[in-house]
């Protein structure tokens, strides 16, 4: 690994990758405790409509993803709050939509299109300086906005109808989040790809989730398992000639699936250790 740094693109590669995890660290835990995966993933999906509408409109497909995402996740956000019943099937369809648009758009564009395969999967090799500052200003912003607002989404995350009691404004707090979570998600894109997006952005924070009880030190855990899984995966992706972005995921779900029979095989130890409690007091009588 040391020998692949003196290249400018493996550098930009391991500096994307732990800019990324500390937003996946933050927004992921804020994700996995609001059981909100599949609007996250359906911000996600939707994203690609900006990517079409930047080069439509000729302008930045980044510029293009955060404006549609953004749009998008408010969509979802207003559709989660107001509509008790079917909320899952509006979101499926926005979803789908925002995708097909994104391809429609594409197809209109005239001229030479890049790689749009790389916004799908991931290309986080090619990932450039200019790239690194866009993802450094959607850090700081998250950031921000993840110590300003932290006590009223640590309000609604655990007890929504305590933090209405207490004058939160639950619905623009919870709106607020849907925006952190996809910028984030355009922070991502093009580390492992839109269609895997999702993985990295709720495995750290999953697993971390197993061990500690701080919403804190769950942050920190899994942003420290985010930059472990991207900085194995690009090692692995380089030593085996192997897709980066699929070898970070696959590196991070074995992460999980360990931790889940670590967790597994502690529940039977702890278990077995109740039923002999009585077993062995009595054998002192």
């Amino acid at each position: 690994m040391i020998e692949a740094l003196q290249f400018d693109f493996m550098r930009n590669a391991l500096i994307a990758g732990t800019l990324v995890s500390v937003a996946c660290g933050i927004i992921g835990t804020f994700v996995v405790i609001n059981r909100i995966v599949f609007i996250s993933g359906g911000i996600a999906h939707a994203a690609y409509g900006g990517i079409g509408l930047g080069y439509f409109f000729k302008l930045s497909p980044v510029l293009g993803a955060v404006i549609f995402s953004v749009a998008a996740a408010l969509g979802m956000g207003i559709v989660q709050r107001r509509t008790h019943q079917r909320a899952d099937t509006m979101i499926g369809v926005m979803w789908a939509i925002g995708m097909a648009i994104g391809i429609i758009l594409i197809d209109l564009t005239e001229g030479y299109k890049a790689d749009l395969m790389s916004y799908l999967f991931g290309s986080i090799l090619t990932v450039t300086s200019h790239d690194l500052l866009i993802m450094l200003i959607l850090d700081i912003v998250i950031v921000i906005l993840a110590i300003a607002f932290y006590r009223e989404l640590l309000a609604i995350s655990f007890d929504e109808v305590f933090a209405t009691i207490s004058n939160v404004p639950v619905n623009v707090i919870y709106l607020t989040l849907m925006c952190m979570i996809a910028l984030t998600i355009v922070m991502m894109m093009r580390v492992v790809g839109l269609i895997m997006v999702i993985a990295l952005l709720t495995m750290p924070a999953a697993i971390s989730g197993q061990y500690m009880k701080s919403m804190k030190k769950m942050m920190a855990l899994a942003s420290l398992l985010g930059i472990v899984f991207t900085t194995s995966g690009l090692w692995l992706s380089y030593l085996l000639n192997l897709t980066s972005g699929a070898t970070i995921i696959l590196v991070a779900g074995l992460g999980y699936c360990l931790s889940a029979i670590a967790q597994l095989f502690k529940k039977r130890l702890s278990s077995a250790a109740i039923r002999e409690a009585p077993t062995s007091n009595q054998s002192r009588y």
